[in-house]
């Protein structure tokens, strides 16, 4: 029998994605990118995707919607799109309840809307908390009108994963237009995505959500947007003489849990322990964006005890989402 030093630890990932058809019919005018050559994984909720958990030693996914047309419809047509795309996706889930949990997508243009869907997906279908990307109708979430959806999230006690969506489109032009012919990823995952989320990060700290839900729970992914290698400046910045002073860092440290997806760095990950410790990190891949072996290569080389790769791995995730 190995010893417990060598013996594989049960390994959960949970940003890991799938595509709706009837939800992407809706983006079919929108580009594509990446996800065109994705879509077979995307689309599969079987044998594909258990065939590369197997293969990389992944034993559980918590499978959420890659990011959707779903949040710039207007307000019926999502509450439609997400309740059936909720559905089928528990469907999915309940034929193999030992490999996959779910978080819901929600039709956030209509927030009341949004909170009940959460509800629903969570005390009928057993939902772990739902997945938010981006803005919708360019407005962030953060702004009252969303509050709804996280005082349900509280009283649900269940959490929302804030994952990245497009830029805004004026920052898009402004900021990348001139680069994206040579470097397409520079407005998503290689700079964009990063930016806006934290930019979410930051006004849902700022605009007072964790004073009115105290015990509102928020994950953020790709090993917490930049936020833990910046949060001290932040920090310090705001709280200088002339502003509302804010205790920033104490508010991410509390509220917020972050995941390794698709950002298998050994340094950011050694900042983001330092800031937020261990039991605020949880393993994830960013399935199919991202291959799960290379995510799993790396865990083995990370210089921290079985204890803490064991945390990484399950616990967390088995306490923050009740698995």
């Amino acid at each position: 029998m190995p010893s417990s030093e060598t013996a594989k630890p049960y390994v959960i990932a949970l940003e890991e994605h799938y595509a709706d058809p009837a939800v992407m019919a809706r983006a079919a005018s929108r580009p594509m990118g990446r996800m065109a050559g994705l879509q077979n994984k995307l689309n599969d909720l079987g044998e594909v995707r258990l065939g590369e958990m197997d293969a990389a030693g992944i034993d559980f996914q918590v499978i959420s919607h890659a990011p959707s047309p779903m949040q710039q419809l207007d307000a019926s047509e999502a509450r439609t799109l997400a309740t059936q795309a909720n559905d089928r996706l528990h469907d999915a889930v309940d034929r193999n309840p030992d490999r996959f949990a779910a978080f819901a997508g929600l039709p956030t243009p209509d927030p009341k809307a949004a909170a009940d869907e959460l509800e629903r997906t969570v005390t009928r279908l057993g939902f772990k908390g739902a997945m938010i990307h981006g803005r919708s109708h360019e407005e962030f979430h953060d702004l009252q009108k969303f509050w709804p959806i996280y005082e349900r999230a509280q009283y649900l006690d269940v959490p929302i994963y804030i994952h990245p969506g497009p830029p805004h489109p004026a920052v898009q032009q402004a900021y990348y237009a001139d680069y994206l012919a040579d470097y397409p990823g520079l407005a998503s995952a290689a700079w964009g995505f990063t930016i806006d989320t934290a930019n979410q990060v930051v006004r849902m700290i700022l605009s007072g959500l964790f004073d009115a839900y105290p015990n509102l729970k928020i994950i953020v992914g790709h090993m917490g947007e930049g936020i833990p290698f910046l949060v001290d400046r932040i920090d310090e910045s705001l709280n200088r003489p002339g502003g509302k002073p804010i205790p920033f860092k104490r508010i991410f440290a509390e509220h917020f849990w972050i995941t390794t997806s698709g950002h298998f760095s050994t340094p950011a990950l050694m900042c983001a322990l330092l800031e937020l410790g261990i039991d605020r990190i949880l393993f994830s891949v960013d399935w199919p964006y991202v291959d799960n072996l290379p995510g799993m290569q790396w865990m083995a080389t990370l210089p921290v005890s079985s204890t803490d790769k064991e945390k990484m791995f399950n616990a967390n995730a088995r306490a923050l989402l009740k698995l």
